[in-house]
């Protein structure tokens, strides 16, 4: 199964569930972001108290003209509480809208900040965790979980506290009017407590799964816009749209489920109080035609019990928003709770000062000068536990200002040796020393100025030509830009329409496999590093472009100490030296005529990359 396909498929499941959630204390965790807004927020919500609170006096004033204008035919008395009904309307239509005024901007504040502490999270996660997650899940949790959090700050948090404060004085109210009609209202608030208990338990797993399927989903859509192209020359569009429409199915039965549990809640929270209006109704009208309650206060006890229907009906929504909140939240410190790289060892006491001179391959002469891997083990995270480490005690050292080829079998674990210098992966076991130091003594800001790396498969951002080239060096000059541009025989650069300010488009499809590995390239030497990393540079170019690039790259590789993965024999020719990777281990240095000499399994390698090359041309023509 590929890596693509096996971490869509676990998406689901990459997050390790808890047995019990508390959607409290999930929601709680969020306090750090809010106690800034915090004044902004109390204000909203004593602005929609009192609103809600002026509109259970309205009953009250219908008391009043029932009881005295009405009973009474005198309609000169009606005016003043007509007017007092108004200004009770408008001021409640006010301070709903200064709610909203209130809480609008602070609100967007928190969802910005909870957006950027997710976005630098996410750059200094290890590579290892983003090898592990799905794109989609990430994408998700920064854009739609966020959104679900701040419209619950904006609503249902604010009115779980409003419509319990106005159910509550909304209750007593009733009882001061008639406690044996406020006591019928008041009885299904027992069922009501345990069927919302019950409720929350299974809609917050239904809310997790719907949040889980969405990023799902998510990924599913973004692999199909990336590799469009792949799509259609091998014609699986209807592939990966039948694999669209398995996952939108899924999404949509579990979105199903969600509105059966809240139709079943709101079914009970609506039909309970109804029935129980109804009863008091009934009883009240008894008491008014026995003389024991005034029509007016029969009014006023139903229209209060009317104005408290809202409160009582939007539990259920305010319930179901408060879970996929809660979730939302969860699924935000899943990410925002992962450990971060190892953090630096203690620097020793030989190790340099971090603000020391920059080091250049030159600048020692001693025998730990240049690159050193001694003992070096690796193992990724999720490999099985009993399988065997894929790197087994690498010992390998690259003399200052030399260039060492890496060669070895497909799969033998050169990508991964070259990731370990600018510690994009940390070692299992052993060391990786630059002129002496460990690399681990050295802040990772410190350690990413001193190595340059050119990936195989080049990775260029929706920025401009000059923007993704002086991502290798942010403080280039013009001249410096020029050079690496050479360097890279990039010079097609120059012929865009809008040269060096031209947009490459996302992930640089605008361009040839060759452009965008000649802009990684120029990207990597930009800087003048004191290291450099290449891992198959050239593997996209033609061999016209491939020599003028060696030439280039010759003239670079004398000041710099370089490790560069190699398959071809063209670019083994540029290293001082060669290192054969087989079964973990180096089993081979010296130069590329040596162990062509020495070495059958180089020479075999060697051997097997030419013929593959003319068998490969034999099949072009």
């Amino acid at each position: 199964m590929s890596e693509t396909a096996f971490t869509a498929q676990s998406a689901s499941t990459t997050a390790p569930s808890a047995p019990k959630r508390s959607a409290v204390r999930s929601l709680l965790r969020l306090w750090p972001y809010v106690r800034p807004v915090r004044w902004f927020l109390a204000g909203s919500t004593a602005a929609a108290l009192v609103a809600s609170c002026a509109g259970l006096l309205v009953p009250l004033v219908l008391r009043r003209i029932v009881d005295g204008p009405v009973a009474h035919r005198d309609p000169g008395a009606l005016w003043p509480l007509a007017g007092l009904l108004l200004v009770l309307g408008l001021a409640e239509a006010g301070l709903f809208g200064v709610r909203r005024v209130l809480i609008a901007r602070p609100l967007a504040g928190v969802e910005r900040t909870l957006r950027g502490d997710l976005y630098a999270k996410l750059q200094r996660l290890p590579v290892s965790f983003h090898d592990r997650w799905a794109s989609g899940q990430l994408l998700s949790r920064a854009t739609s979980d966020l959104f679900t959090l701040r419209l619950f700050l904006a609503f249902p948090l604010v009115f779980l506290i409003v419509n319990t404060a106005t159910f509550l004085t909304g209750v007593a109210i009733m009882f001061s009017l008639d406690w044996r009609l406020g006591l019928v209202l008041v009885l299904p608030a027992a069922p009501l407590i345990l069927l919302c208990s019950a409720f929350e338990a299974r809609y917050s797993a239904a809310a997790r799964r719907a949040q889980d399927q969405v990023g799902d989903l998510a990924t599913v859509i973004e692999e199909s816009v990336l590799g469009i192209r792949i799509l259609k020359a091998f014609g699986r569009h209807r592939t990966m749209a039948r694999r669209f429409r398995d996952q939108a199915e899924q999404l949509r039965s579990t979105e199903l489920r969600k509105a059966r549990l809240l139709a079943d809640l709101w079914a009970v929270i609506v039909g309970l109080p109804e029935l129980a209006l109804g009863a008091a109704l009934c009883l009240g009208c008894i008491q008014v035609a026995d003389g024991r309650l005034t029509a007016g206060t029969l009014v006023a006890f139903l229209s209060t019990a009317l104005a408290l229907r809202w409160p009582v009906e939007s539990l259920g929504w305010l319930l179901a928003y408060s879970n996929e909140a809660a979730t939302a939240s969860d699924r935000f410190f899943e990410v925002m709770d992962t450990p971060e790289a190892e953090q630096p060892a203690a620097p020793r006491r030989d190790a340099p000062p971090t603000d020391a001179p920059r080091p250049t391959a030159a600048a020692t002469a001693s025998p730990d000068g240049g690159i050193r891997f001694s003992g070096v083990r690796f193992r990724y995270p999720d490999a099985p536990a009993d399988s065997p480490d894929l790197l087994r005690g690498i010992d390998l050292h690259i003399r200052p200002g030399e260039t060492m080829a890496l060669v070895g079998a497909t799969g033998s674990g050169k990508t991964t040796l070259t990731a370990l210098l600018p510690r994009l992966y940390d070692a299992t076991a052993g060391a990786v020393t630059l002129d002496g130091t460990d690399i681990r003594d050295l802040p990772r800001h410190r350690l990413r100025e001193l190595v340059a790396v050119a990936f195989e498969e080049p990775t260029l951002f929706s920025a401009s030509v000059r923007e993704n080239v002086l991502m290798g060096g942010p403080d280039a000059d013009r001249q410096a830009l020029d050079r690496a541009l050479d360097t890279a025989q990039a010079d097609f650069t120059r012929r865009l329409p809008d040269g060096l300010d031209t947009q490459v488009g996302e992930q640089g499809l605008s361009l040839s496999g060759g452009q965008r590995q000649r802009l990684a390239l120029a990207r990597a030497v930009v800087g003048s590093p004191a290291f450099l990393v290449l891992d198959d540079p050239l593997s996209a170019l033609d061999v016209h472009t491939e020599a003028l690039v060696e030439s280039a790259l010759r003239r670079v590789l004398v000041g710099t100490t370089a490790l560069v993965v190699a398959h071809r024999p063209s670019t083994v020719l540029l290293a001082d030296r060669v290192a054969l990777l087989a079964d973990g281990r180096i089993a081979a240095t010296g130069t590329h005529q040596e162990l062509l000499d020495s070495c059958p399994a180089y020479r075999e390698l060697m051997s097997g990359e030419v013929a593959g090359r003319v068998r490969e041309g034999s099949t072009t023509r």
